[in-house]
């Protein structure tokens, strides 16, 4: 079970122009909406802000991991985003979020899973080679190419 198993070229933008975290949150969920897996992408949006409202998901070091666990989706989903400018995402450390990830998960299946893939990204974006590598990164195969390489 790997990020790069669900990460799709189509669910991949690489240069957001949003500059607030609602507004990021939309701009990439615009991508998320016509992915399979959601089944109510209003609902999947008002769920992510509300999930957002409880604490950040400004995790630091120029990321942010927005997520909900709703009844909007069939099964787990992401989309991907990087922001040249950077979004405010009052993160943890202050700094601005580059690495947007907007996630999506069933309330009643598949808690394990996700919990497995939030860890797994997580772990990865501990990297600063594998954030480098995705700020660099000119073309969304480019994307999904250094995830399969990080996930070795």
């Amino acid at each position: 079970m790997k990020i790069s198993d669900y990460l799709r070229e189509g669910m991949i933008c690489l240069n957001l122009k949003a500059t607030a975290k609602e507004e990021a949150i939309r701009e990439l969920g615009s991508f998320i909406r016509k992915a399979k897996e959601i089944s109510n992408y209003e609902m999947f949006h008002k769920d992510v802000l509300e999930r957002e409202k409880l604490t950040t998901t400004g995790i630091g070091q120029g990321v942010a991991i927005p997520h909900a666990r709703t009844d909007a989706v069939s099964g787990f989903v992401i989309a991907f985003g990087k922001s040249e400018q950077g979004v405010e995402f009052a993160s943890l450390d202050g700094k601005k979020a580059k690495l947007l990830f907007l996630m999506g998960t069933p309330k009643t299946a598949g808690l394990d899973e996700y919990l497995v893939l939030l860890a797994r990204l997580t772990r990865l974006l501990k990297e600063e080679s594998f954030r480098e590598s995705l700020l660099k990164a000119k073309s969304p195969a480019e994307i999904v190419d250094i995830f399969k390489k990080f996930e070795k």
